[in-house]
């Protein structure tokens, strides 16, 4: 909930900070002296536009202006621990994927070699019908791992547009 008399109590505490009247803060922001007058007595809020310029104009955050009060250091730093601790995770995470999908290609490329050269030194020897039957394994094996490869860069390109 809102307590405008507690944001109006701030806006008040923040003008007198900048030793400046009601009359050169309405000036500023275009507005008539009883409605910075009515802001700081809580009888109204300064519209959404007015509350941005407010906030930056008095170096404070959005949420402190609507909170009316300002943010503890504390605060502040625990809040920038969040977010160094948000940045590492996701960093993390992004080098676990990278390394997933290198082992998946890496093994993808391991598996096709040893098809070929399986394929190359076993099918001269075999019998026709079987020949035929492991060549066909071999092309549903690499078209199932082709497009298992195809589907999670598919995914991938999703995601981060998703995401980004």
């Amino acid at each position: 909930m809102i307590d405008q008399v507690k944001i109006g109590n701030f806006l008040k505490e923040l003008r007198k900070e900048r030793k400046k009247t009601q009359e050169e803060i309405a000036e500023l922001f275009g507005v008539s002296t009883r409605s910075v007058s009515r802001w700081e007595n809580g009888n109204t809020m300064p519209e959404l536009g007015i509350i941005v310029e407010l906030a930056d104009y008095y170096d404070i955050g959005i949420r402190e202006l609507i909170d009316g009060e300002r943010k503890s250091e504390a605060m502040n730093n625990e809040m920038k621990e969040v977010l160094k601790s948000a940045a590492n995770y996701a960093e993390h995470e992004k080098k676990l994927m990278i390394r997933r999908k290198c082992i998946v290609t890496l093994v993808g490329t391991l598996f096709f070699v040893l098809c070929f050269f399986l394929g190359a030194t076993l099918l001269p020897e075999l019998p026709d019908t079987i020949k035929n039957n492991v060549v066909r394994i071999f092309v549903v094996i690499g078209l199932v791992g082709l497009f298992g490869l195809w589907s999670m860069v598919i995914y991938e390109k999703r995601k981060n547009k998703k995401n980004g």
